[in-house]
Protein backbone atom coordinates (compact mmCIF):
# COMPACT_ATOMS: atom_id res chain seq x y z
CA UNK A 1 0.00 0.00 0.00
CA UNK A 2 1.14 3.73 -0.54
CA UNK A 3 2.54 5.36 2.00
CA UNK A 4 0.94 8.38 1.59
CA UNK A 5 -2.57 6.69 2.09
CA UNK A 6 -0.98 5.20 5.45
CA UNK A 7 -0.08 8.40 6.26
CA UNK A 8 -2.94 10.45 5.73
CA UNK A 9 -4.86 7.45 7.92
CA UNK A 10 -2.56 7.03 10.55
CA UNK A 11 -1.88 10.74 11.28
CA UNK A 12 -5.93 11.26 10.94
CA UNK A 13 -6.10 8.73 13.70
CA UNK A 14 -3.08 8.22 15.95
CA UNK A 15 -5.11 6.24 18.23
CA UNK A 16 -6.00 3.36 16.27
CA UNK A 17 -2.24 2.28 15.95
CA UNK A 18 -1.44 -0.36 17.48
CA UNK A 19 0.56 -0.48 20.49
CA UNK A 20 3.75 -0.09 21.48
CA UNK A 21 4.10 1.14 17.56
CA UNK A 22 1.94 4.26 18.55
CA UNK A 23 4.54 5.04 20.84
CA UNK A 24 7.41 4.96 18.25
CA UNK A 25 4.94 6.74 15.67
CA UNK A 26 4.18 9.50 18.47
CA UNK A 27 7.86 9.81 19.75
CA UNK A 28 10.03 9.33 16.41
CA UNK A 29 7.24 9.77 13.49
CA UNK A 30 5.56 8.37 10.69
CA UNK A 31 8.38 8.03 8.65
CA UNK A 32 11.15 5.85 11.45
CA UNK A 33 7.63 3.96 12.07
CA UNK A 34 7.71 2.39 8.78
CA UNK A 35 11.38 2.14 8.35
CA UNK A 36 11.66 0.00 11.53
CA UNK A 37 8.36 -1.99 9.51
CA UNK A 38 10.02 -2.40 6.42
CA UNK A 39 13.31 -3.91 8.11
CA UNK A 40 11.39 -6.03 10.31
CA UNK A 41 7.88 -6.50 9.33
CA UNK A 42 6.63 -9.71 9.90
CA UNK A 43 9.57 -11.15 12.06
CA UNK A 44 10.09 -11.99 15.43
CA UNK A 45 12.61 -10.31 17.54
CA UNK A 46 14.44 -9.83 20.76
CA UNK A 47 15.69 -6.55 21.37
CA UNK A 48 17.89 -6.72 24.38
CA UNK A 49 18.90 -3.50 27.17
CA UNK A 50 21.15 -1.34 25.96
CA UNK A 51 24.29 -2.66 28.28
CA UNK A 52 24.11 -5.90 26.60
CA UNK A 53 24.13 -3.98 23.17
CA UNK A 54 27.23 -2.17 23.76
CA UNK A 55 28.38 -4.71 26.27
CA UNK A 56 31.92 -4.96 23.88
CA UNK A 57 32.52 -1.65 23.59
CA UNK A 58 32.11 -1.04 27.23
CA UNK A 59 34.97 -4.19 27.72
CA UNK A 60 37.13 -2.25 25.28
CA UNK A 61 36.96 0.77 26.80
CA UNK A 62 37.77 -0.56 29.96
CA UNK A 63 41.21 -2.00 28.91
CA UNK A 64 42.23 1.26 27.23
CA UNK A 65 41.75 2.78 30.04
CA UNK A 66 43.72 0.47 32.31
CA UNK A 67 46.14 0.24 30.09
CA UNK A 68 46.25 3.77 29.80
CA UNK A 69 46.85 3.17 33.69
CA UNK A 70 43.28 3.43 35.26
CA UNK A 71 42.99 1.74 38.45
CA UNK A 72 41.41 -1.18 38.41
CA UNK A 73 38.64 -0.50 41.17
CA UNK A 74 37.61 2.96 39.46
CA UNK A 75 36.86 0.69 36.78
CA UNK A 76 34.65 -1.95 38.73
CA UNK A 77 32.93 0.64 39.76
CA UNK A 78 32.68 2.91 36.41
CA UNK A 79 31.85 0.11 33.95
CA UNK A 80 29.92 -2.10 36.19
CA UNK A 81 32.27 -5.12 36.08
CA UNK A 82 32.50 -7.67 38.55
CA UNK A 83 36.35 -8.43 39.58
CA UNK A 84 36.38 -11.44 37.69
CA UNK A 85 35.14 -10.12 34.87
CA UNK A 86 37.24 -7.15 34.65
CA UNK A 87 40.45 -9.97 35.38
CA UNK A 88 38.93 -11.76 32.48
CA UNK A 89 39.44 -9.02 30.03
CA UNK A 90 42.64 -7.47 31.44
CA UNK A 91 44.22 -11.12 30.90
Amino acid sequence: MHNGILRKAALSYPAEVLPPYDIIMADYGFDALCTVVDLFGGATIYIPNKRTIFLRCLEREAVKEYVNGANFRSLINKYGFSERQLRRLIV
